[in-house]
């Protein structure tokens, strides 16, 4: 196993230990930073609020520290304020908690997806959290960079060229095998760049060679990740995408447009969510041996998009929304009248939301009931090859 230098990864890794008291003065100092914390308690002078964040930072020395006293606190109170439940199984898990994983599921939120796996693991008795990728796109503020950093987040750098594009995959597949290896920690990576707006969701070859870069696809202990929301609350968002892109081809999201996402994906309301770990697929790995090297990763995908659409847990919506689709009552047996109703009012609600030029109603709730359908569609084909 091949050892690394820390200091080769500054330019992308989370804080370390002895770097979190700095970050913080860094963040309570920061100008923007202090006016955000201003619109949560504007009666209070800066210097009380910053000293009451220093009291509660006291005895704080990691970022896992920090996720227990700061961010757990919050993603719970988002679990009870903006969903009906978040459920975790690991039953395909081995027994030994001490075993350390990369995460590669389906992407449905851009901050929650790793947030709510925290908080699970560490509720199911898992000794640590989740390392994360996320895009510099986001980092438009230095404290929004310096905040991730500190919650364990290490940054995926966008819009490159070719060349450049090699080097910082080559980096970040070399830090992932080094979080993994050395640092003891799990890694959480999307399967693919960007969520499918139709949540139809399959793994790209390009990630799993990129991880392959760094060393041994074995020594990452992958695991297969299956997140089921109930409702998308960026699922309008997406529809109102799909026409932009359609009516203009050459539109693209601006900077604004994704911190808008962010904010309805973690305030909206997501029903019911769940998370299902699948078997660690080393098992796989020796029986592709020998493979040419496409074929190799194409067949790994595809094995990867089979858990992970055979976890997916299905809620009267995703029935319902097909066979809508399809013109048929095939599945009325998973939904009642109720059900249908509800469904129907929170289209209705969602699609009010979108306000854009010669907005296409009969083509945005085919977008939203698609997005709802394709998981019984994967679900079933995986089903059939089980």
């Amino acid at each position: 196993m091949e050892k690394y230098d820390i200091k080769e990864f500054d330019e992308i890794r989370p804080y370390e230990a002895g770097e979190m008291k700095q970050a913080f003065n860094d963040l309570l100092n920061d100008r923007q930073f202090s006016m955000i914390l201003k619109g949560f308690a504007p009666w209070l002078p800066k210097t009380v609020r910053n000293g009451l964040l220093r009291l509660l930072f006291t005895g704080i020395k990691t970022p896992l520290d920090f996720q227990k006293r700061f961010m757990k606190p919050v993603v719970n109170w988002i679990i009870r304020k903006h969903t009906d439940g978040c459920s975790f199984d690991d039953d395909l898990l081995p027994a030994d908690k001490s075993l350390r994983y990369t995460f590669i599921s389906n992407h449905r939120d851009i901050v929650l997806d790793s947030a709510f796996l925290d908080v699970k693991l560490v509720n199911a008795g898992y000794p640590n959290t989740v390392e994360i990728g996320i895009g510099d796109n986001l980092l438009i503020y230095p404290w929004i960079k310096r905040l991730v950093r500190m919650n364990k987040a290490f940054t995926v750098r966008r819009g490159l060229t070719a060349h450049e594009m090699m080097r910082s995959s080559q980096l970040m597949s070399r830090y992932i095998h080094f979080a993994v290896s050395q640092k003891k920690e799990n890694i959480w990576i999307a399967q693919r760049e960007g969520r499918a707006k139709d949540s139809s969701d399959h793994t790209q070859d390009a990630v799993l060679k990129m991880l392959a870069m760094g060393g041994n696809l074995s020594e990452l202990n992958i695991c297969p990740l299956t997140i089921s929301y109930e409702f998308d609350p960026c699922d309008y968002l997406k529809a109102q995408e799909f026409q932009q892109k359609r009516d203009n081809p050459a539109f693209k999201k601006s900077r604004q447009d994704d911190l808008d996402n962010m904010k309805t994906g973690i305030f909206g309301y997501k029903g019911r969510v769940h998370y299902h770990c699948g078997a660690p697929i080393n098992q796989w790995l020796s029986e592709l041996e020998g493979l040419p090297r496409n074929e190799f990763f194409q067949q790994l995908s595809q094995r990867i998009d089979q858990e992970i659409h055979a976890g997916y847990r299905l809620y009267p919506c995703n029935y319902i929304a097909l066979d809508q689709l399809e013109g048929t009552s095939t599945y009325a047996c998973q939904y009642t009248q109720k059900d249908m109703d509800r469904f129907e009012n929170y289209l209705t609600g969602q699609l009010a939301k979108i306000n854009i030029p010669d907005k296409d109603e009969v083509f945005l709730r085919e977008r939203m009931l698609t997005m709802y359908a394709n998981p019984v569609r994967n679900y079933l084909k995986a089903k059939s090859k089980k």
